[in-house]
């Protein structure tokens, strides 16, 4: 089937109590798209609408061209073809991992090449025998993952799937996420409040502020931004595109993006390979002259192109690097010790650890 502009259209609205969703979007097809927002602006109704689980949502949801809500009729969930992964696995406690994947398979008629895929892609072979309560919360996601994509469903949501992970388990998780992201092959709507998860899974990104729509666009046009509300926060910066150069015995990768080479650390990754890099702008310091005698491997050429006034006695300075976007937040003691303005070259300053993959 030839992949349409759009495959989710999603136009909403729900009221529950003071709080009043109202979405109109155009969702991507065969992309991931990601849902961020501060606590409590609807990402997860607007989630649950979608799979039918909030009756008072009024609106319309057509998904590859298929209505399932209208002024007509709301299609009930069970006959909408959605995988959906929430916070906690909610594994069928009784049954072993292969029992709950194909509890869900059998009940959809799927291919028994579809279930033997997402169990080599989600290295999920070794843990088969065992039952939810032997399994890490990292391995429980695998298995709820896995378990709404031998569904075969048109549509894949992710309501924060790792918020109940801790940082080790989340590391371990995301690679199989941007597997799927890979390779799935259906759109994937996934919730979060990490801008970590934005940075690395996001195609298409949708900012939620007070129950609307606030921006939805490109996931890199949008975080790299500097007039939306994510500039403002304190983990502030820019996500580039990168590829693989080399890799030295110390870890020490060797990456090419539009601001030009980076240095970072990082796993074993082949030459060639395309990554995602994040660079915050708490983390880069400004200098009018190159400095060699420095512990800093990345010292970027830039051109300041704005300085705006923070909390705190800080700025917020726009730069570009070779035309990439790159953002700083220095003090405005230094702003003034240097004499910084727009138009002015300097040079922008990263540590290798702190270029974040």
């Amino acid at each position: 089937m030839a992949e349409s502009a759009h495959a989710i259209e999603v136009r909403l609205a729900l009221s529950r109590g003071a709080f009043r969703l109202d979405v109109d979007l155009q969702l991507p097809a065969n992309r991931t798209t990601v849902v961020f927002g501060p606590s409590g602006c609807g990402k997860s109704t607007l989630l649950r609408a979608i799979a039918g689980l909030e009756p008072g949502a009024r609106g319309r949801i057509r998904v590859d061209g298929t209505a399932w809500l209208d002024e007509a009729h709301a299609l009930p969930p069970h006959r909408r073809a959605v995988g959906v992964v929430f916070q906690h696995a909610a594994l069928l406690p009784h049954l072993s991992v292969d029992g709950n994947l194909r509890y869900g398979w059998q009940r959809a008629g799927a291919s028994a090449d579809l279930l033997a895929t997402w169990i080599e892609r989600l290295d999920l072979a070794p843990l088969l025998h065992r039952r939810p309560d032997a399994l890490s919360g990292g391995e429980r996601q695998r298995v709820a993952l896995a378990r709404a994509l031998v569904t075969a469903p048109r549509l894949l949501l992710l309501d924060e799937p790792l918020s109940a992970l801790d940082a080790d388990r989340r590391a371990e998780i995301l690679p199989y996420l941007e597997a799927v992201r890979r390779e799935a092959g259906i759109p994937v709507v996934h919730v979060t409040h990490a801008i970590e998860d934005v940075a690395r899974l996001a195609d298409h990104l949708v900012l939620l502020e007070g129950g609307r729509v606030l921006a939805s666009g490109p996931a890199l046009a949008l975080l790299n931004r500097h007039d939306l509300p994510t500039a403002l926060r304190e983990d502030a910066g820019v996500v580039l595109d990168a590829t693989v150069e080399a890799r030295d015995a110390d870890g020490l990768l060797d990456l090419r993006t539009a601001a030009g080479l980076l240095h970072a650390h990082g796993s074993a990754h082949a030459r060639g390979t395309p990554l995602r890099v994040r660079i915050q702008a708490r983390d880069v310091s400004l200098a009018l002259h190159r400095h060699d005698d420095s512990s800093v491997l990345n010292l970027l050429p830039v051109t300041l192109l704005g300085l705006a006034p923070l909390p705190g006695g800080q700025v917020l300075v726009r730069l570009s690097a070779d035309g990439a976007p790159l953002l700083a937040r220095v003090s405005q003691r230094s702003v003034d010790r240097l004499q910084l303005q727009v138009g002015q070259s300097a040079w922008a300053q990263v540590k290798a650890v702190a270029v974040l993959l």
